[in-house]
């Protein structure tokens, strides 16, 4: 494997058994992440986006192909702390402070209650929290606690961060600012990463690479390559570029339906 290459499917498949039937939530799917992607997963509920992410995260378990994340198996990725998650709710201890959710992982992994400190102080300053660490939850805003949810990510200083729909119930303009700031951080930390999104707009503006997914059973239809330069002001989103590329995803979409029609 090449030392660029981050993560890693082959023919991975999924399926669920319920009371049902059995569901098929991920079917033969082959993708390859490099070092340093931004990589938006794209398509219509049910398609697998999630569940492809928490299969990365050894939080589901394959039924069929393989999957490597940093060379390892998503279990042993796990145990070695390769990766951050940040899920659609910010998912923050009401009773700890900001600081106190962050040092959370930290305290698990057994830092000196020094280096916790360093590091608490390290990625608020990242995601633009400086000065809130001794705030509770219920004193921030929806958009200030999720960016205190990808500040606990960050803090374990992994490569690889998985966001989950991190933005999708906030509202547009609290969302703009949010992914203006993430394509801040991804630029001076160098991560991978991988996020789940529903929206076109917010898919082409953030990414490297576009993965479009099919309806269930999850399959990639497409892999777009973003041709946007790193540096993207909001206004980027009117330019000729940026609206041929989301035009190019929302046909990979529509295909991707009429495949199952």
């Amino acid at each position: 494997m090449k030392n660029d290459v981050v993560i890693k499917a082959e023919k991975l498949c999924l399926t669920f058994k319920t009371n049902d039937g059995p569901v098929h939530a991920l079917k033969d799917v082959d993708l390859t992440i490099n070092k340093g992607d931004f990589v938006s997963f794209i398509g219509p509920s049910g398609c697998g986006k999630t569940t492809f992410l928490r299969v990365l995260a050894d939080l589901e378990q394959p039924t069929g192909g393989e999957v490597s994340v940093n060379g390892m198996t998503p279990e042993e990725a796990r145990r070695k702390r390769a990766y951050g998650f940040v899920f659609q709710a910010a998912g923050l201890y009401p009773w700890r402070t900001i600081g106190g959710n962050i040092k959370l992982p930290l305290e698990i992994m057994g830092i000196a209650k020094a280096e916790q400190k360093q590091l608490v102080e390290e990625v608020l300053d990242l995601v633009h929290l400086s000065g809130f660490e001794n705030k509770f939850p219920w004193q921030l805003s929806g958009g200030m606690q999720q960016r205190a949810s990808i500040a606990r990510a960050l803090a374990f200083q992994a490569d690889i961060l998985l966001m989950d729909e991190p933005f999708g119930a906030l509202d547009e303009i609290v969302r703009d600012h949010l992914n203006e700031q993430l394509l801040e951080l991804w630029a001076k930390t160098g991560k991978t990463i991988g996020f789940v999104t529903h929206s076109i707009p917010e898919a082409v503006y953030l990414s490297t690479k576009i993965v479009v997914m099919s309806p269930r059973p999850g399959r990639v239809t497409e892999v777009i390559e973003s041709t946007l330069p790193r540096e993207r002001p909001l206004d980027i989103r009117e330019s000729p570029e940026f609206l041929e590329l989301a035009h190019r995803v929302r046909e990979g979409l529509r295909a991707g339906h009429d495949d199952d029609a």
